[in-house]
């Protein structure tokens, strides 16, 4: 335990560190890729999709359009706060389970990856499920704990979208998630990634608050967290109790309101849609 302690206070000096490197860029130079520094991304497998199952997951931004509105939108907010503070690793919890996390996850990736001069890598750290793999419509016989363990190389095992953005999914459920991702392993994992690939943004997929301590002990090692909740759905004391939880781990980007209908023109739609 000494030991994660000691691996997890290096980790948080080095990204302490790293912020405020980062704070001392101008906005132009934030973002600006290096030809070396991104030659690996290329090297990866190509991501295949089926769009049109697309609408059926939700994944409205995917195209780009008015439909993708409300996810650029969220994107854009998100890339004020990080460019403000010199944030890098963005987590997406919630407090229960069927929030959006993962489609949210999804539908954030590619309107990033819309922006050419971001690179984004997109983790799956819900390894109780395959959700995100299930949501792209993916297949496979690996998880992100197979990576973590040693088991397989990220390179391996990782997907490319475009040219920018690299998905780290789950095709299998894990035994023991709680303990990966508090493990020393995890922290060394995502510092190797961050210094072969070079990523502007790290977004991970993880475990709901409430229902199981998987992400407690993780959340520490990211810089922000969105929480998610669901219209009708989550209750308020569920949030209160969610939001403060995150603020005990790590600093609270947000709250969104998932599955929340736009009727009557809401951002130029006329047809409406959830969000």
């Amino acid at each position: 335990m000494d030991r994660l302690q000691v691996a997890i206070q290096k980790a948080r000096k080095k990204r302490e560190s790293r912020q405020q490197e980062t704070l001392t860029l101008s906005e132009e130079q934030r973002f600006i890729p290096t030809d070396s520094s991104h030659e690996a991304w290329l090297t990866l497998p190509e991501i295949e999709f089926s769009q049109k199952s697309f609408p059926h997951s939700r994944l409205m931004s995917y195209g780009g359009g008015p439909e993708a509105t409300p996810y650029d939108m969220l994107r854009t907010k998100m890339l004020q706060q990080i460019l403000t503070n010199g944030w890098r690793r963005v987590a997406l919890t919630s407090p229960h389970s069927g929030c959006g996390k993962s489609t949210t996850a999804a539908n954030l990736a590619f309107s990033l990856g819309r922006q050419d001069d971001l690179f984004t890598i997109v983790i799956d750290f819900d390894m109780r499920r395959i959700g995100l793999a299930q949501i792209l419509k993916q297949s496979g016989r690996h998880s992100m704990a197979d990576v973590i363990l040693g088991d397989v190389p990220f390179e391996e095992h990782a997907l490319r979208h475009g040219k920018n953005v690299i998905f780290g999914l789950n095709h299998t459920s894990a035994r023991n998630p709680a303990e990966i991702l508090q493990s020393r392993k995890t922290i060394e994992f995502l510092e190797q990634i961050e210094e072969q690939y070079k990523p502007d943004i790290v977004l991970f997929d993880t475990p709901p608050l409430l229902a199981s301590d998987d992400s407690h002990g993780f959340l520490r090692n990211v810089d922000c967290a969105l929480l998610l909740a669901a219209a009708e759905e989550t209750s308020i004391d569920h949030i209160d109790v969610a939001e403060r939880q995150l603020a005990e781990l790590t600093s609270v980007m947000g709250i969104v309101l998932t599955k929340c209908r736009y009727i009557s023109g809401a951002f130029g739609n006329e047809d409406g849609y959830y969000y």
